[in-house]
């Protein structure tokens, strides 16, 4: 009898297991937002780059670049926001981090590497006077 109350009392609550991996687990938005990315590559030479983000989260941007990167560099990135139904103008959201991950890609359009960067907290929101079309 005490089996099957234990039973019909765990259909009812909640599962703190579940709950616990799902607060783990952070939100990653896989969409192609158009982005410049600047820093220094791995020759020590400045350099700035139009790309797209393939995946952002509150902690991570990943993104394909040309320019040679190394783990740890610093990176500007500003996304370009475009219009929408709620958002009335364009913006631009400028974030800073660093590489964590880069991953050498050989393809028919030339040689990319794939590139993980950890963002930090702070970002600014501009208005984005390039709106791309």
């Amino acid at each position: 009898m005490a089996v099957e109350m234990d039973i019909a009392k765990s259909f009812h609550e909640p599962s703190f297991q579940g709950a616990a991996k799902a607060g783990k687990r952070e939100r990653v938005f896989e969409l192609s937002l158009p982005a410049l990315v600047k820093g220094l590559e791995a020759a020590g030479q400045r350099f700035e780059e139009r790309t797209s983000v393939c995946a952002i989260s509150a902690q991570e941007a990943s993104f394909r670049l040309k320019s040679r990167l190394l783990i740890g560099s610093k990176v500007v990135l500003a996304l370009e926001i475009p219009r929408t139904l709620i958002l009335e103008k364009p913006l631009r959201m400028v974030l800073t981090g660093a590489v964590i991950y880069v991953r050498f890609e050989a393809g028919s359009n030339g040689q990319n590497q794939f590139v993980s960067v950890r963002l930090e907290r702070g970002f600014r929101l501009l208005p984005n006077p390039y709106p791309s079309s």
